[in-house]
């Protein structure tokens, strides 16, 4: 028997985070998010304007860095605590979404440690106080729709990809006037992360024919969409931000390989941002794979309509 996952829900287009006024009902939202940029933009605001405008009562906690530490899980989840939330949001880019996720877990179980949920499908049973919602503000990580978390332990300058389905979110709204806002090398870094997640999942053990179709899909929408997403164009970055989330429900469930395995690593000692990496790296790991799954890539090129 095999299990495909998804979010219950996924809002998606312009102006898309108006939808969350269907958590009229619920009580507490809690925020989490990066820096400055969902506030700076005047996404930050519009989230809580829909949520207090829903009924709830609502509380931001900014500041959550680039690849978060088990330090940040503990202190969110500490804040969540005294907060008392019956509904978590996440938005901005896959650290805030990642962070809010672990957090999630030690709110809800504030007993466990970090150790206790480090290895793969190791988490107790989530909902108990409160749902999920990811916001992406970048086209990369899927975080919105994956059962994912990445969180570094800085003593040891590991990376550690937490992996349950209980963290996969409950509800997703992809706004895509939101990564409208992306300068251009975080769009190309994060274009090539989703392009990794979509072809490392196609070729992926655990790969099912729900997920092939939607990481072809994602591989040929971003085939055409990237470039013209790095220079802006609107269109190109609202494709973009819909195939990097097909690409994330792909990988999910498919799981990943060894672009990704080696790039958490390598990028944590070296402190190369994600989706470069893993631009950096996929070439020979597919040269690599090629020896056991070259159809699956002969299928891709084929796809994209790529000679050869």
């Amino acid at each position: 028997m095999a299990r495909f996952t998804l979010p219950r829900d996924i809002y998606f287009g312009p102006g898309a985070i108006q939808e969350l006024r269907n958590l009229k009902g619920h009580k507490k939202a809690f925020i989490v998010t990066g820096g400055h940029s969902m506030r700076r933009t005047g996404f930050l605001q519009k989230l809580e304007d829909v949520l207090k405008g829903a009924g709830l009562q609502t509380r931001i906690y900014e500041g959550v860095e680039p690849d978060p530490s088990i330090e940040r899980v503990y202190d969110g989840a500490k804040a969540m605590r005294e907060f008392g939330p019956d509904v978590i949001v996440a938005i901005g880019g896959g650290s805030p979404m990642d962070a809010a996720k672990a957090m999630w877990v030690f709110y809800e179980y504030p007993d466990k440690t970090f150790d206790d949920i480090k290895g793969p499908f190791t988490m107790p049973k989530l909902r108990q106080k409160a749902i999920f919602v990811g916001i992406p503000s970048t086209s990369g990580t899927a975080s919105e729709v994956t059962a994912f978390s990445v969180i570094t332990d800085y003593s040891t300058g590991i990376k550690y990809p937490l992996a349950d389905f209980e963290v996969t979110p409950d509800i997703a709204v992809l706004d895509t006037d939101i990564p409208l806002t992306m300068p251009q090398t975080l769009t190309a870094h994060t274009g090539m992360d989703a392009l990794t997640h979509a072809i490392e999942a196609y070729v992926a053990s655990a790969r099912s024919e729900f997920s092939d179709a939607l990481a072809l899909k994602a591989i040929s929408d971003i085939f055409d969409n990237i470039l013209d997403s790095y220079h802006g164009d609107k269109e190109a970055r609202g494709r973009m931000h819909i195939a990097q989330c097909m690409a994330g429900m792909a990988f999910s469930n498919a799981l990943l390989g060894i672009s990704h395995s080696l790039a958490h690593k390598t990028g944590a000692v070296f402190h190369i941002p994600h989706g470069c990496c893993n631009a950096i790296l996929l070439p020979f790991v597919i040269q690599y794979n090629s020896r056991v799954c070259m159809e699956r890539y002969a299928q891709i090129a084929r796809s994209v309509s790529l000679p050869g």
